[in-house]
């Protein structure tokens, strides 16, 4: 069945649609991150995650990872070895997202300077 043929059952505006908690999950700064990295470089192991995406903490990206994991946005692959290697690549469901977020991702760059100035001007009238 394709996407749009699915009748429609679930309404993010309801209270408890369980939508909301997928909402939760992709709309974590962390998320969308993990997400475009991994869709721009491919598969990636925990250490370069870390690295590509500065600030983020082992915790946080560690339970980022096992949430995007739970929803099949990525896949966790361990390689028995010594040490162990353990990658992290996008879904097919993870790659539908890639576009979306790179675009929120680009859009955040782009306009940041006119963000700052509203800020800056809500500050200013507020204070």
């Amino acid at each position: 069945m394709e996407v749009a043929d699915r009748p429609a059952r679930f309404d993010a505006f309801v209270a408890s649609c369980p939508s909301r908690r997928l909402l939760d999950t992709i709309g974590n700064k962390w998320a969308s991150l993990v997400i475009v990295a991994l869709g721009l470089e491919g598969r990636m192991r925990y250490s370069a995650l870390s690295a590509r995406i500065a600030g983020v903490s082992q915790k946080m990206l560690t339970q980022t990872l096992r949430n995007l994991e739970r929803d099949g946005i990525l896949t966790r692959t361990v390689t028995p070895s010594v040490p162990v290697r353990v990658d992290y690549e996008l879904t097919p469901l993870g790659l539908s997202l890639l576009d979306p977020m790179r675009h929120l991702k680009e859009w955040a760059e782009t306009h940041m300077p006119d963000v700052d100035q509203a800020r800056a001007e809500y500050d200013r009238k507020s204070a």
